[in-house]
């Protein structure tokens, strides 16, 4: 049992040090690169001055989560448990996609480097890769369990293919659209991480799920390689995390929250993603419905309240504050999902 905690504080410790560290070198270099983000002119209109700020940061927190991975999982992958590699492989492909983005953005000066469709396609074969990958496994199981109610769905595999792929397009978008002021996603996705260690430890102590030990350890050095990360990223924000970072996060909330067998828990620890997105997609339709009327003064939701006198510190801890209290609720629900042997 120490040992796990060993784990579990050694992954945090090294994540945030070597992130940290890593940023004194990457910010320099990005700025060489004149890897400067754009702002777009439709957003508020003192976010201009955050123009030129280097992005693809995402790259610290990536770089650590890769290195204390497979150091620190070294043993479990070497026996055989791959959970924490695919979905590290998982989170990775989504970062790549972002990286091709940022890429095109801030080298080539055009707006995108994939066209919407082609990122689509992307992230849904990653998707059912990933899930059939883990279903073959023994990882993941043939029904969906809702938390709190202690039932399961038993769904058809094409049904819970549609479902899976559906939630974790949405999810990982859903990040991405989260990130939108100086160290929001990060500070949402930093109590996320927390949850899921302390899920996947409990998972591994009092059921002995299968890859909870490796899974423990991803989990807690992406909470520290993001508090690291932050160290740059908190307002006024020195470096963004760019797509690149955000799509990465995205991939691995998913990916962690299908490797514990868990995907409906994502309603509530993610209440923030779910959120912003559904902000946007409501100011769109009643935009359209109503030839030009609103009802956020600006989408998505964080820019609404920025609008209404927000300070980017202020959102930063009221919406990661939310978030915590959602994870430290949200473990009520693992604790039905596995009760105690």
């Amino acid at each position: 049992m120490d040992s796990i905690f060993v784990k579990i504080a050694a992954a945090a410790v090294l994540g945030f040090v070597i992130s940290a560290i890593l940023g004194k070198g990457i910010i320099p270099a990005l700025r060489r690169l004149k890897a400067g983000q754009s702002i777009k002119e439709d957003g508020p209109t003192w976010h201009m001055s955050k123009q030129g700020t280097p992005t693809m940061g995402g790259l610290m927190f990536i770089a650590a989560t890769i290195i204390v991975v497979l150091v620190l999982n070294a043993s479990v992958i070497l026996a055989g448990d791959l959970t924490s590699v695919f979905v590290l492989l998982f989170a990775l492909v989504f970062g790549v996609i972002g990286f091709i983005d940022d890429y095109a953005k801030v080298k080539k000066k055009q707006n995108t480097g994939l066209t919407a469709s082609q990122k689509f396609l992307l992230q849904l074969a990653a998707a059912i890769l990933f899930i059939v990958l883990l279903r073959n496994y023994g990882i993941l199981s043939p029904n969906l369990y809702v938390p709190f109610f202690g039932v399961e769905w038993k769904l058809p595999w094409v049904v819970y293919m549609i479902f899976a792929a559906f939630v974790i397009v949405g999810c990982v978008n859903a990040v991405n659209i989260t990130d939108g002021v100086d160290g929001l996603a990060t500070g949402v996705t930093m109590p996320v991480c927390a949850f899921f260690a302390a899920s996947f430890g409990y998972a591994y102590l009092y059921w002995n799920r299968p890859g909870s030990a490796g899974m423990t350890v991803f989990a807690a050095v992406l909470f520290g390689a993001l508090a690291g990360f932050l160290v740059h990223n908190f307002h006024p924000a020195k470096v963004f995390m760019g797509d690149t970072g955000s799509l990465f996060l995205g991939g691995a909330v998913c990916g962690m929250a299908f490797a514990l067998d868990l995907p409906l828990i994502l309603i509530l620890v993610g209440i923030i993603y779910i959120a912003e997105t559904l902000s946007d997609i409501i100011q769109v339709v009643y935009f359209k419905a109503t030839h030009g009327k609103r009802i956020f003064r600006m989408a998505p939701l964080h820019h609404h309240f920025e609008m209404g006198g927000w300070s980017e510190a202020k959102l930063f801890f009221v919406f990661s504050g939310i978030t915590l209290v959602c994870c430290v609720a949200a473990f009520f629900g693992v604790v039905g999902r596995f009760p105690v042997l």
